[in-house]
């Protein structure tokens, strides 16, 4: 059998791919799947959710996380040169073309689409289409407001009603508590990760909460980590969930208080750890989900 050698030239084009597309660094998938996976175990109202849908999902989520990537670069192309964790990314550097990039979001949008149309029902469908405005969108606010972590949140909360609407067939109060409890969470942690590129971007004119919150930053993501755990707890006593949904919410408070820690004196890298480590405290929830169901 003779393995097939790829040329050092075609090598560097496939990482270079890879990591416009952040394959190399999956914690925003991560933090994307934990809640479409709360939302799918959830909808499934005591029961497990079709094996079907959380292959959809989870294959929709590497998709759109990816997409998201390619035209986050794209609009950011020409100010992440002036950012000291960006300006080596190869869309910047030229290494990809701006075309590429938009073909490559086409493309995994297409592949996201069609798992939908094909596998999914017609609310879902209609659905996704906010999704797709979400994900397009939200990589240019960062130029008009103060609030892109925001429309992030929507954009990474979206799965969570269409996932409840393919696995439920509809949207319930229950589903909106569970995106407002996202949203909150993500507003939270990406603020921590805008608080990694703060003196770039006050330099280049970039917006985001870390700069609107100043210096009562960690204050008000503390505050925000307050109300997702608080939403939780609300999300657990409307669905019925026991022990180990509480366990799970009380770990990821603990987890929190350890975020604060890290970031306590507003290092790069201590609120870069502390944004990583938010793909535990969504961990820790969905094995409380899980386990509740399970037992």
């Amino acid at each position: 059998m003779t393995l097939v050698t790829l040329s050092p030239s075609l090598r560097h084009r496939l990482m270079d791919y890879a990591q416009l597309l952040r394959i190399n660094r999956p914690i925003g998938s991560l933090l994307l799947l934990w809640p479409t996976w709360w939302a799918l175990w959830l909808a499934a109202d005591g029961n497990y959710p079709a094996i079907g849908n959380v292959i959809v999902f989870t294959l929709g989520v590497f998709f759109m996380r990816a997409a998201g990537c390619a035209i986050n670069d794209f609009a950011d192309r020409k100010v992440d040169r002036h950012v000291r964790r960006t300006k080596d990314r190869p869309l910047t550097s030229g290494r990809i073309q701006p075309k590429e990039a938009v073909a490559l979001f086409l493309g995994l949008v297409l592949a996201s689409f069609l798992l939908v149309v094909l596998f999914t029902n017609t609310l879902t469908l209609y659905l996704s289409f906010g999704g797709l405005v979400l994900a397009f969108i939200y990589p240019f606010m960062k130029r008009y407001t103060h609030l892109p972590q925001l429309f992030l949140g929507a954009a990474f909360s979206w799965a969570i009603p269409m996932a409840w609407a393919a696995e439920a067939g509809e949207l319930s109060r229950l589903t909106w508590l569970l995106f407002t409890a996202n949203v909150l969470w993500t507003v939270a942690y990406d603020t921590l990760y805008a608080m990694v590129d703060r003196e770039d971007d006050l330099k280049i004119g970039i917006k985001s909460t870390a700069i609107l919150f100043g210096d009562a930053d960690l204050r008000i993501i503390g505050c925000l980590q307050a109300l997702v755990v608080v939403t939780l707890v609300m999300v657990g006593s409307q669905a019925g969930l026991g022990f180990f949904w509480y366990l799970g919410v009380a770990m990821m408070a603990a987890l929190f208080g350890w975020h604060q820690y890290l970031a306590r004196n507003r290092t790069r890298e201590g609120c870069f750890e502390a944004f990583l480590n938010n793909n535990w405290a969504g961990f820790v929830v969905f094995a409380g989900l899980a386990l509740d169901r399970l037992f």
